[in-house]
């Protein structure tokens, strides 16, 4: 059975969300400091024995992120249907990324989105 590598980064961004029809303080606009961490899945390594550089993913990663950065979530394209939680946040970032990487060789795994310490979702899709 051949082996599966998975690299992974962490990042952050500052953004603003509520979450309306919440029964609670979540229903009114606040802000976190999200953490997110992506996935990425290679069955082979290149020439340098990468799966894949760890820069390359942290630029796309980043370029998504600037589209999210210091917005209210809730005034973008992307959350004009589903409500900006973390899950929906986690199936964005797990999408677009995924547009943007996803190859014969790679693939994004997982997108794991955290609002606070200890408290997030995970998308993934099998």
């Amino acid at each position: 059975m051949p082996g599966i590598y998975e690299v992974f980064i962490t990042t952050q961004f500052a953004a603003a969300h509520s979450l309306p029809g919440y029964p609670g303080d979540c229903s009114r606009l606040h802000g976190h400091n999200w953490k997110i961490m992506v996935f990425v899945r290679s069955n082979q390594l290149n020439g340098l024995g990468m799966a894949l550089d760890f820069g390359h993913l942290e630029a796309g990663v980043q370029e998504i992120l600037r589209e999210l950065d210091h917005y209210n979530l809730n005034d973008l394209p992307a959350f004009k249907e589903a409500s900006p939680t973390a899950e929906n946040l986690a199936r964005f970032l797990y999408e677009e990324l995924g547009r943007r990487l996803n190859s014969g060789v790679l693939r994004v795994s997982k997108v794991q989105v955290s609002e606070t310490s200890g408290v997030g979702a995970v998308y993934w899709e099998e």
